[in-house]
């Protein structure tokens, strides 16, 4: 299940049947983080869909590396893909709304006004795969079980749930240990259920491959392991009428074949193996569309604008590490990073570069902090680099041509003033007299082109690096224990960051396995920030503590900034029917549908 919020704007709870004044509460068929809800009790379908697409149909797509679990939720083990398929949350969320949810398994809900409870009234009609009723009974297991037993994600995810009561068979109460955190109430209606009676006698934290009873609209149907696994549409999907449901999941069968290289893969798509792919090379995305077939229009390319923020990807430096404990060395390891001429010479400028944690949304810091921004950051001024204040961060930038040689003089420079010295072209701890070293841990090969250059640079600072690429399996696990120099990695945002944010920055993850503190940040005024922004009373305040905090990662220097892109890149063989309209922040692909004259499009 994916845990992604999109953009925001005001604070209140929308489209309500009544507001029982003497509980200070209201009851509504669905819940808005800010402003109101843009569908009215009683709704039929998202403007996104069409709600008479024909269902039917066989879609292939591709995975890279391999899967042995189909338990998504635990870090041990490596999931197969889309296994989210198989589960339903209480809400269900809407694709062209900033962050709403409507009623799914809970077709109503009663929620405080000042977000210290939500009680979830389940559809009487709510069942599982296997034909079993959900109950209040299988929504309490599921919450326990993620924070007993599932990532370490979970755990902070949920911290500020206090009790989850069954009220009856079909109604459910969270209790939240204060009011501060509004974001709480959305986040327990996206909880995935399980059903109590299947895990009963199974430990949910052992990985398997035992087909799971889930539901949601597709059960697994089959799978070889490591290599294949089909997803069929559930004929008595309990909800498929539902208006949060009408027009989705039109595909019968939803196929994910595994392949162990990107190249491979991409062959194989204009072989006909499969239908529909996404691409994130931009390598492959300027060259290797070429054919017969998409000359002939049988394969359609198309890139698609997006609104979602695209977050920081970058090289990240593993604090934990005594080499990069200090800041300024990690300051000047950027230096080495040659964006400009990287993009020019190997992504055909198909890039922006990343300076934000929060890029390409109004909440990334590109200005000097406004008096309100200042204000939040007064009780840590102390705590947080004097560069916060006075200058708005940018990432090294050069002009392209491949001579950095004034970077990498810059580099040295606060790498001599930082403990470091160099002799006979090597750069030495001046405690330790060993030489810089670290390895650059990949799982991806493609991306050393990328990173061959960026070490070639480093080499000429006295810096010796090297790469290491492994398995997808032992790439997880060695991220799991924190167990690597540097990585490439990501950290997707949202339109609405709120508690993923504490898994991401805060120190009580910094030492937990499997969380998503990879960085290791052991910061105070992060943690303070970070609480700010859970606690954000509105829209206004949201952007302002999250560029406060945007700004004290930027000056901390925890990463290397890489790139972005706000495009959807997607090839496709001509056999899908889609809406005119397509949702703001997603794809939408769960909209599509199989033309019924397009069974042989591949053969024509």
């Amino acid at each position: 299940m994916k845990f992604i919020k999109t953009v925001l704007a005001g604070a209140l709870l929308a489209g309500a049947l009544f507001t029982n004044a003497h509980a200070a509460s209201t009851v509504s068929h669905g819940i808005a983080m800010h402003g109101d809800l843009k569908y009215p009790a009683g709704f039929s379908h998202f403007d996104y869909v069409n709600p008479n697409a024909p269902k039917g149909g066989r879609v292939v797509q591709s995975s890279l590396g391999t899967f042995d679990s189909f338990n998504p939720f635990i870090i041990k083990g490596t999931a197969a893909d889309a296994v989210g398929l198989i589960y339903d949350s209480l809400l269900g969320r809407s694709d062209d709304e900033p962050f709403s949810l409507y009623g799914l398994v809970a077709e109503k809900l009663e929620v405080a006004d000042d977000r210290s409870w939500i009680t979830f009234y389940l559809n009487p009609n709510a069942q599982f795969s296997d034909g079993e009723s959900l109950n209040a009974d299988d929504v309490v297991f599921s919450v326990e079980t993620l924070r007993e037993k599932g990532a370490p994600f979970y755990r902070a995810y949920y911290s500020d749930i206090d009790k989850v009561e069954v009220l009856d068979d079909k109604t459910v109460k969270f209790t939240f240990k204060h009011s501060n955190n509004k974001e709480l109430a959305l986040i327990v209606g996206d909880i995935p259920i399980f059903p109590k009676h299947y895990w009963e006698g199974r430990d949910f934290a052992k990985p398997n491959l035992d087909i799971p009873v889930g539901s949601g609209p597709y059960v697994i149907n089959s799978f070889e392991p490591g290599r294949s696994v089909t997803f069929k549409r559930n004929p008595g999907y309990w909800a498929k009428d539902l208006p949060v449901n009408k027009g989705r999941h039109n595909f019968d069968e939803i196929v994910y074949d595994y392949y162990r290289d990107g190249t491979v893969a991409l062959e194989a798509f204009k072989a006909g193996e499969y239908d529909f792919r996404q691409e994130n090379s931009s390598k492959r995305w300027a060259t290797g569309y070429t054919g017969d077939a998409f000359d002939s229009g049988k394969i359609i390319v198309n890139e698609l604008e997006h609104e979602n923020p695209t977050g920081m990807q970058a090289f990240v430096l593993n604090t934990r590490r005594a080499k990069f404990s200090n800041p300024e060395v990690r300051k000047a390891l950027a230096y080495a990073f040659d964006f400009e001429w990287t993009n020019n010479a190997i992504f055909y400028n198909a890039y922006t570069r990343t300076h934000s944690y929060f890029s390409n949304s109004e909440m990334a810091a590109t200005e000097l902090p406004t008096p309100a921004e200042l204000a939040i950051l007064e009780p840590i001024k102390d705590q947080v680099p004097p560069e916060v204040f006075t200058q708005v961060y940018r990432a090294p930038s050069t002009d392209g041509n491949g001579k950095i040689r004034g970077q990498l003089r810059k580099a040295k420079r606060i790498l001599l003033n930082a403990g470091w010295s160099l002799k006979g072209g090597k750069l030495i701890n001046n405690e330790t007299g060993e030489q810089f070293t670290f390895e650059m841990l990949l799982v991806d090969p493609a991306f050393e082109r990328v990173v061959a250059p960026f070490i070639r640079n480093l080499e000429l600072m006295g810096i010796k690096a090297s790469i290491r690429v492994v398995d997808v399996s032992q790439y997880i696990n060695r991220i799991r224990a924190f167990d690597f120099d540097v990585i490439v990695s990501s950290f997707g945002q949202s339109s609405s960051p709120g508690n993923e944010q504490r898994d991401f920055w805060h120190s009580s993850g910094a030492d937990q396995p499997g969380s998503r503190n990879v960085i290791g940040i052991k910061n105070p005024a992060v943690d303070y920030l970070v609480e700010q922004l859970i606690q954000a009373p509105d829209r206004e305040q949201l952007v302002l503590r999250t560029r406060a905090l945007d700004r004290v990662l930027q000056w901390n220097h925890y990463v290397i900034p890489q790139f972005h892109i706000n495009k959807y890149r997607v090839a496709y063989w001509d056999k899908f029917g889609m809406p005119d309209k397509r949702p703001r922040y997603s794809l939408g692909f769960d909209t599509w549908w199989v033309k019924q004259d397009a069974s042989d499009t591949k053969d024509n």
